[in-house]
């Protein structure tokens, strides 16, 4: 029986619910093909449901084989009834003839009977029936997932911040549970490691900024191009294992697992808070005030929680199925850290590499921080870069989401 020889029309559809989750189906499935159908040829008509959220076929469903041959022209009167899954959410049930062992014509271009249905606390409703093909299918599916991928990552921040408050309290507490310093330490680690490198930049190596030659500018230029990096590279860097190392939550069926990953976006983003406050007191010390311009600050930091969120997205699904990531993921950090001017002046690049490094969005956040809070006793960031910095960021926010919920359905069998 050749597909490409071969339809069906759906006669007198009759689509209804008959309890809180039971639909029933009624209508004639006629044969407007050159072929006959036959039920010793695995003939008969049924049905799928899908997850309508993330494509996944929950049900196949049962066959109903017609009691004859249906010659060119005649008609199979179909009664389909079935239970839509009890899980709340949006599905898609598609109706079509099959031949067993052989193919769903849905598949093969046919048209086929649409039901698309919402559940909501066990509760069905019926919104759209009709008859179309799968092309039409994928391209409503391709629009309304363009449309989608703008608003749902903020959706799911907005639904899910109580669980995320929790998560990220938990993360900062848990981690150093046990240890003299408690919660302390998510200030004394940054600290820590920039006194370090402020140590072997500014101390031994006299590493300086060509507008301030003293060390105590060092330490303040240097000090504020960390401050973005440490939210950043704090949260990249546990990405990779955040799935494996959550793996029960991971297992659960209704835990937001897209969640995980913001938890160290804004774990990091603690850290640097309290970095920012004890940057802002040396300041003051320093100089003696802190200028205005400190309020242009929050242009440059939701792009970089943006970018940030979606590199997480990103590392933390490939990090689920790529074990070695998570060792990889340590030297691309600093590798990333030497090729972005935090701990010398921009002066030193290569001039031929400057124009390709100064693409780095951690590059444009270095230099924005800086310029807020130091150069000319601080001005706004430049407008050209900080433009580009949204956009490239807002890409990397959605691309990396939409990485991230395309692959999540395979977390469970994986991890």
């Amino acid at each position: 029986m050749s597909a490409a020889r071969t339809s069906a029309s759906y006669e007198a559809a009759d689509v209804r619910l008959s309890g809180d989750l039971n639909v029933e189906a009624h209508f004639n499935l006629r044969n407007t093909s050159g072929d006959a159908w036959r039920p010793d040829e695995g003939f008969a008509a049924g049905f799928h449901i899908y997850d309508a959220e993330t494509g996944t076929l929950i049900v196949d469903g049962e066959r109903q084989p017609p009691q004859g041959e249906i010659a060119p022209g005649g008609s199979l009167p179909v009664d389909l009834r079935f239970a839509l899954p009890p899980e709340s959410g949006r599905y898609d049930v598609f109706i079509s003839p099959m031949r067993e062992n052989v193919c769903w014509f849905y598949m093969q271009g046919w048209p086929f009977l649409r039901v698309e249905a919402i559940v909501e606390d066990g509760h069905a409703r019926l919104q759209r029936v009709g008859v179309v093909t799968l092309r039409t299918v994928r391209r409503q599916n391709l629009l309304r997932a363009a449309g989608r991928a703008f608003t749902l990552p903020l959706a799911t921040i907005a639904r899910n911040r109580s669980l995320i408050r929790t998560m990220v309290r938990r993360d900062i507490l848990g981690r150093y549970r046990g240890s003299f310093g408690g919660a302390f330490w998510t200030i004394l680690n940054p600290l820590l490691l920039m006194l370090t490198y402020f140590f072997v930049f500014g101390v031994v190596l006299r590493t300086r900024f060509g507008s301030d030659p003293s060390r105590a500018g060092f330490a303040l230029y240097f000090l504020a191009g960390m401050l973005p990096w440490l939210a950043f590279s704090e949260a990249a860097g546990r990405s990779p294992s955040v799935m494996l190392e959550h793996r029960n939550f991971v297992k659960k069926l209704v835990f937001a697992v897209e969640t995980l990953p913001l938890n160290l976006v804004v774990s990091g983003l603690v850290s640097e808070t309290f970095a920012l406050l004890l940057f802002l007191l040396g300041l003051f010390l320093a100089r003696g005030s802190v200028p205005a311009s400190v309020l242009w600050l929050p242009l440059l930091i939701v792009p970089q929680v943006l970018f940030t969120a979606g590199v997480c997205w990103f590392l933390a699904a490939l990090g689920v199925f790529v074990r070695d990531l998570g060792q990889v993921i340590g030297f691309l950090l600093t590798l990333w850290f030497f090729l972005t001017p935090i701990c010398y002046p921009e002066a030193s690049l290569p001039a031929a590499a400057l124009p390709l490094l100064a693409k780095n969005p951690m590059f444009v956040l270095v230099s924005g921080y800086r310029a807020v809070l130091l150069d000319h006793g601080g001005h706004a960031p430049a407008f050209g870069p900080l433009w580009k910095l949204w956009i490239a960021s807002a890409a990397v926010f959605i691309l990396g989401h939409a990485w991230f919920y395309k692959l999540r359905r395979s977390f469970a069998d994986i991890v």
